[in-house]
């Protein structure tokens, strides 16, 4: 009986490394879910925008799209969530143009028409600041707005925390993926996540005001995340919490709009 435990014990030891393994090997798979377009794909929106391809530093060429207003206070630099494409995130842009923003969206590597695959943390925050330095071409930081839905908060804390824009917006952060982990698969050692994305660590850096959005009824990215964030506020940052609201659909979201609109007004 006292063989049988141990062999039991030792071929789900095996298992399990065997399972983490896996999960270290393909976690690309289970954090991003890209749409891919055909490079002769044709956007179609009713506003007025730009299709930008920005070189990455090893060559890859990057695809964006800038939504222009006819009167602009200045831009959103957009960082979506880690599923579909432009073709899709294109459409949130029309809630910041209409209150006189442009609105810059860019693909990840991998997603829309963007070149390459992600395979690396430092990679993809390259390829945000690489975005951010030629849209500083033509907005100075005075004017620009970073904002960051889901996996884009990390992201957008990160480049925020690194450069001066005027203001950072986070729709649904999480705390970090690895807190994210611990939260929802405890059993799964954090050593083998690549990707930390530590929101938390990137909000102490920032210099500039910050709002968070938050959904009481996410189901994707716990509402604690927003609230642990908080411990990391400075006096002028705020939580606003969005009753009711789930993961999906806070851009459509009438107490966001009205909120955002106060912020904008009086930024």
């Amino acid at each position: 009986m006292e063989k049988f435990l141990i062999n039991s014990l030792i071929i789900i030891l095996v298992i399990y490394i065997l399972v983490c393994g896996l999960l270290y090997i393909f976690q690309e798979k289970l954090i991003f879910f890209p749409q891919k377009l055909d490079k002769g794909y044709l956007f179609q929106f009713e506003q007025k925008f730009e299709e930008k391809n920005i070189k990455a530093d090893d060559g890859t060429i990057l695809n964006g799209l800038l939504f222009r207003t006819d009167s602009s206070k200045g831009l959103i630099f957009y960082l979506h969530g880690n599923a579909g494409s432009l073709s899709s995130w294109g459409y949130v842009a029309k809630t910041y143009t209409d209150l006189n923003y442009d609105v810059f969206i860019l693909d990840y590597r991998g997603y829309g028409k963007s070149e390459g695959t992600i395979d690396g943390q430092n990679q993809l925050y390259g390829d945000i600041q690489t975005a951010y330095d030629e849209l500083k071409k033509e907005y100075s930081e005075d004017k620009i707005i970073v904002l960051g839905y889901s996996i884009g908060t990390g992201l957008a804390s990160k480049v925020a925390s690194e450069n001066k824009p005027k203001l950072l917006i986070l729709q649904a952060p999480y705390y970090s993926l690895t807190d994210m982990m611990r939260h929802s698969y405890s059993i799964i050692p954090t050593v083998i996540l690549k990707y930390k994305f530590e929101t938390n660590k990137h909000l102490k850096d920032c210099k500039i005001p910050v709002i968070i959005f938050h959904g009481d009824s996410d189901e994707v990215i716990y509402y604690g995340s927003s609230l642990k964030l908080k411990d990391e506020f400075k006096s002028k940052d705020k939580l606003i919490i969005l009753r009711g609201q789930g993961h999906n659909g806070m851009t459509d979201n009438e107490d966001y709009r009205n909120k955002l609109k106060q912020i904008l007004r009086d930024e």
